[in-house]
């Protein structure tokens, strides 16, 4: 078995397990647990599109989430859409949102670009917060939109309402999966080589033709669509949303730590990160709620700190590294040096 070969099966083996899960985690509170851990790896791999791939630093996606939040209940309220096509009606208007706040702004550079798209999310929910309407959307102001939950026999999938925490778990597990597959596939497109390049050495990468301006604006409204998505999501598992839970800082500010703890512009990354990160966000709101709000965003600051100064490129580099270390040893012998490699570098040598 070669290296590439191991992990590939170590890779299936982890998706089964995952599959399989439920049938031993029956309790709906670590469930619930779970499924925040995957809504967060989903929300910042969506978010690594253009916050590390594009080499920029957007702190203000928790409004693509409210828009798809918004949009799919009031849809569902109002007139009865299903969330599913709410949730694709919700991706299509951040999408074209993304594209309305990328044109101008991803031409600025550093803390200018940060800047723009943290005014433009407080901004949004002000907005929303002092409106009851806007146009024939029901936003109700501050006090939010509340979902009722239907009875078993009126709900479904149809519905996206589920009496029990397992469809749940898969709908995101699958959406994960799906998100990830896309990053790795865009990362090994030209779009994810000329978005690299443009990250990396934009000046470079325009002497050499790359569209770096263009490049970047896909990958926002790309990155836009898929964050929405989760945003209608998080609204039909917890059946009530209001501007400070959807269009708040504290959760962009979330992804960017996630992303930069894990390893931006990197598969694994932000599933590395969101699996290391949420479990202490959900224990500093246990104990720290009450007496301390927004402790885990502190915790987050020192780790953050930690990890820039000791991996400045997160910790998927060198867990990574020691990985492939491992399974060299399992499966050539203890040898970590690819076939034919170490021989045609000594001959070029």
């Amino acid at each position: 078995m070669t290296p590439k070969q191991f992990k590939q099966t170590l890779l299936a083996v982890l998706i089964a397990t995952a599959f399989l899960l439920p049938l031993v985690v029956q309790s709906p509170t670590y469930l619930h647990l779970l499924i925040m851990l995957y809504l967060f790896a989903y929300m910042t791999t969506s978010w690594n599109l253009v916050g590390g791939f594009a080499g920029v630093l957007p702190l203000g996606h928790s409004v693509f989430v409210g828009i798809g939040a918004y949009i799919s209940t009031a849809l569902w309220l109002q007139w009865g859409v299903s969330p599913w096509i709410g949730m694709l009606a919700g991706g299509l208007v951040a999408a074209f949102v993304g594209y309305l706040i990328g044109k101008p702004t991803l031409k600025m550079r550093g803390a200018y670009f940060a800047l723009s798209t943290m005014a433009f999310v407080e901004g949004v929910r002000v907005i929303v917060e002092n409106l009851d309407y806007l146009g024939p959307l029901k936003l109700n102001g501050p006090r939010g939109l509340n979902i009722p939950p239907l009875s078993p026999g009126e709900g479904g999938f149809w519905a996206f309402q589920f009496s029990t925490k397992e469809p749940y778990y898969y709908i995101i597990l699958v959406m994960l999966i799906a998100v990830a597959l896309l990053t790795w596939y865009i990362s090994r497109s030209k779009l994810g080589y000329c978005l690299q390049a443009g990250g990396e050495e934009p000046e470079a990468a325009q002497a050499l033709g790359v569209n770096v301006a263009r490049s970047k604006v896909v990958a926002m409204v790309m990155s836009s669509f898929l964050t929405a998505l989760a945003g209608t999501f998080l609204a039909q598992l917890t059946l009530f949303i209001y501007p400070k839970s959807v269009l708040t800082l504290d959760l962009s500010f979330e992804l960017a730590f996630i992303a930069l703890v894990g390893g931006r512009g990197s598969i694994a990354g932000p599933i590395l990160g969101a699996f290391l990160l949420r479990p202490v966000s959900e224990l500093s709101r246990i104990y720290f709620s009450d007496s301390l709000p927004g402790m885990h965003l502190i915790i987050y600051g020192v780790i953050l700190i930690v990890v820039m100064l000791y991996q400045p490129r997160g910790l998927a580099e060198p867990l990574g590294r020691l990985f492939n270390k491992v399974a060299a040893k399992f499966t050539s012998g203890g040898s970590s040096e690819t076939p034919g490699v170490t021989e045609n570098a000594k001959e070029g040598a």
